[in-house]
Order: C-alpha cells, then sequence, then structure tokens
C-alpha cells in the first residue's frame, strides 16, 4: 500500500483529547482503561484511554480561564468532561467530589450541560494545571473524519470514587500497567489502535507518574503525524524519532489492525 490510498487532502479534522489517568501500584504505575462498544464507528471494540471530541462549550470556557491559549485549555476541559462521563472518574476539579456530587455531575454533563454550568452548580473550579500535556496526534488515514487529538497525563487522587464504566459508549473498565495492555493485545485478547499502541510503549518505561511527568517535561508536544515510508522491502507505518517514543515503526499490514 503507498501514500496514495490515504486520503490526505481536506480531510474534517476534529479536535479531540484524551486523558492518561495514573494511580501507583506495586511493580509499575496503572493507567484508566476503557473498551470502546463495537458499535462505536470510531475504534470500536478497541482498548482506549478516556477521551473525545471538544465541544464549542469547552472552547467558549477555555476563552476565560486560558486566554492565552484557548485551543489548549478547550482541550484539557474536554479531557475532564470526557473522563468524567466515561469512567465517572473525576480529575482536575478544585476539590474531590464525593459520590453523589459525582454521579449528579456525570448525569448532567451525560445531559449535555455545559462543564460551565456544572461548575456554578456545584461551587467547583478547574484546576487546568493538573493535566500534564505529553503528546498530540493526527492520524491522516483513510476516513474522512480526523481526529487531531491531545493526550495528557494526570495523577488519580487516593481519595477518588471508584470509576464506573459508562455502558453506552464503553461496555468495560478496569486498571492495568501499560505492558499488562500491550500484552492483552499482543495475545489476541484485546485490541489497541496504533496511536494507543505507541503510547503503551512509551508509557510502559515509566516507573511511576514523577517519571512520566519527567519525561513529557523533557520532550516539548509536537504533532505528531503517522506517515509511510518502505523499509526493509515493506511499506511501515512510522512516527518521528524524537518524540520519546521507543518504537517509531511498524509494518504497515500489522500496523493497521493493532
Amino acid at each position: 500500500m503507498t501514500d496514495a490510498a490515504y486520503d490526505l487532502e481536506n480531510p474534517e479534522i476534529i479536535p479531540a483529547a484524551t486523558l492518561v489517568v495514573f494511580r501507583e501500584a506495586a511493580g509499575a504505575p496503572e493507567l484508566l482503561i476503557v473498551e470502546r462498544a463495537k458499535a462505536m464507528s470510531f475504534a470500536g471494540g478497541a482498548l482506549v484511554f478516556p477521551g473525545g471530541r471538544v465541544d464549542l462549550a469547552d472552547l467558549a470556557l477555555a476563552e476565560r480561564l486560558m486566554p492565552a491559549d484557548p485551543d489548549e485549555g478547550a482541550a484539557r476541559i474536554a479531557a475532564i468532561r470526557e473522563t468524567l462521563e466515561e469512567a465517572g472518574f473525576a480529575i482536575g476539579f478544585s476539590r474531590q467530589p464525593d459520590a453523589a456530587m459525582l454521579r449528579a455531575l456525570r448525569d448532567r454533563s451525560y445531559g449535555g450541560e455545559p462543564m460551565e454550568g456544572l461548575l456554578r452548580a456545584f461551587d467547583l473550579e478547574l484546576d487546568l494545571d493538573a493535566l500534564v500535556p505529553f503528546a498530540r496526534w493526527v492520524p491522516l488515514g483513510r476516513m474522512k473524519r480526523v481526529f487531531d487529538t491531545r493526550f495528557y497525563l494526570a495523577r488519580a487522587s487516593a481519595d477518588a470514587p471508584h470509576a464506573v464504566v459508562d455502558g453506552n459508549e464503553n461496555v468495560r473498565l478496569f486498571w492495568a500497567s501499560a505492558r499488562q495492555v500491550l500484552d492483552l493485545a499482543d495475545s489476541g485478547q484485546a485490541h489497541i489502535i496504533y496511536p494507543t499502541r505507541r503510547n503503551l510503549e512509551r508509557l510502559a518505561r515509566y516507573e511511576s507518574f514523577d517519571a512520566a511527568r519527567a519525561h513529557a517535561a523533557a520532550h516539548p508536544v509536537r504533532t505528531i503525524i503517522p506517515f509511510i515510508e518502505p523499509r526493509d522491502g515493506a511499506d511501515h507505518l512510522c512516527i518521528p524519532d524524537d518524540q520519546g517514543y521507543p518504537v517509531t515503526s511498524e509494518p504497515l499490514e500489522t500496523a493497521e489492525q493493532a
């Protein structure tokens, strides 16, 4: 397969954000993982980090909270909101909501109430600095819809209520180390897409959230656009080799199924 098979002209690029939530565990930190419903048009049946598209309401709030870079602020707000909706998990709030408040926040957010209204209703503020920029991917491909996804790292608080899967877009939720998720995929017990695999390989190198945060700080985020290049007699799907990823190339035949 060649570059010509990929539609690189005028795709609909959709701003999105995803949150890699860490909790400390023996051996290696665990990450919050959700399994997408098979019926979903994007990454159906795949294991992913919580996340989704940026809404106009996220951007409106970001223009007040982060006026110097509202696009960045909107992505952080979207990552917080989507994690709340998909996993019932509160990250990036000024204080940890109790279980009852968390259920109400989630229900009202799912119902379409903007984050700004929720903050007023529950006397909360957002701590956008709790999210650590980690990566930004724009995987241009065959589909007209392309997600421009910003990845963030965050640490789960010790008093956070249990995460609960939404049962709508996602059908399963669990905590696992990056290596464990990769092992599930490699054994055929799970499906992960190319950006998730590359980020899990990078995350598997860190022995703690602090180590991951330090590594992220040493690699300022640049947009990663995977590209196709012939290597060793076969087409490979590749990413730049200076962004902190231990694996930067995979045969296209397996990469599209990864």
